[in-house]
C-alpha cells in the first residue's frame, strides 16, 4: 500500500484513536497510513451511513477492521482462519443477522465481517431480540460501508439482496442468499428471516474447515 501524505485529523478524539491503531500496527503500517484510514472512515460513516452519534469511536472501529483486512492481504501465504464477508444493502438487517449467527454457530476459527452498499445509521431495532432468542449476540454492531480492503481480504463473500451493487473480486468464493428485507418487518417476520438465514449459515459452517475460535468484526 502506498504511504499517503499526512492529513489533518478532524479532532483530538480522532488523533488519539489514530495513535492507538498506529501503536497496534507498529512495524506494519506507517502512522500516515493509519491516519488516512481513520480520516476516510470518519468521512465514509458521516457521508454514506449518515452516522453522527459516537462518530469518532465508530470511525476508529471501522479503520481497525480495514487495517486488519489489509494486514491479512499482505501477510505471507500460509494457513489462516477463513474470512467471511456478508454484504446487503443497508447493513442494518440481513448481513448483521448472518454475521451474528455465523459467530454463534461456527465450530472453528473464522473472521467475520459485514457491510452495506448503501448503509444507514442504525441496525433494525428488534435484531438483538430475535438473535438472543436463539442464543446469538448482536454485540456492538453498527452499519458500515463496504470498503475495498475488506472485500479483497475475504475468502467467502455472501450477498443478501444487494443486487448489482454487490462486489465481485476474482478468486473469491461467492454465495448469494436471496432473503426478504427485514426493514420495518414485524417481530414474527424477523424471526422467519432469521431462521431462513440460519439455515444457510448452518450449511456454510459445515463447509468451513477449521479448528476452534471465532473473531467477529
Amino acid at each position: 500500500m502506498t504511504t499517503p501524505d499526512p492529513q489533518p485529523l478532524p479532532n483530538q478524539h480522532a488523533t488519539v484513536g489514530a495513535a492507538r491503531l498506529a501503536a497496534r500496527h507498529e512495524g506494519r503500517f506507517s502512522v500516515e497510513t493509519v491516519q488516512a484510514l481513520i480520516l476516510d472512515s470518519h468521512r465514509l460513516l458521516a457521508a454514506t451511513a449518515r452516522i453522527t452519534g459516537h462518530l469518532n469511536i465508530l470511525a476508529e472501529r471501522l479503520a481497525a477492521e480495514r487495517l486488519d483486512a489489509l494486514a491479512s492481504v499482505q501477510q505471507a501465504p500460509g494457513p489462516r482462519p477463513p474470512r467471511v464477508l456478508f454484504v446487503c444493502t443497508q447493513n442494518s438487517g440481513r448481513s448483521q443477522l448472518a454475521a451474528a449467527l455465523l459467530a454463534h454457530r461456527a465450530t472453528g476459527p473464522v473472521t467475520i465481517s459485514s457491510a452495506g452498499t448503501a448503509p444507514v445509521a442504525d441496525v433494525e431495532p428488534e435484531l438483538a431480540r430475535v438473535l438472543q432468542e436463539v442464543g446469538a449476540d448482536l454485540g456492538p454492531a453498527f452499519p458500515k460501508p463496504l470498503t475495498q480492503e475488506v472485500v479483497e481480504a475475504a475468502d467467502v463473500v455472501v450477498t443478501l439482496g444487494c443486487g448489482d451493487a454487490c462486489p465481485v473480486v476474482p478468486g473469491r468464493r461467492y454465495l448469494d442468499w436471496p432473503t426478504d428485507d427485514p426493514h420495518g418487518a414485524s417481530v414474527a417476520d424477523l424471526r422467519r428471516i432469521r431462521d431462513a438465514i440460519d439455515t444457510h449459515v448452518s450449511d456454510l459452517v459445515a463447509s468451513l474447515a477449521s479448528p476452534s475460535t471465532t473473531e467477529t468484526k
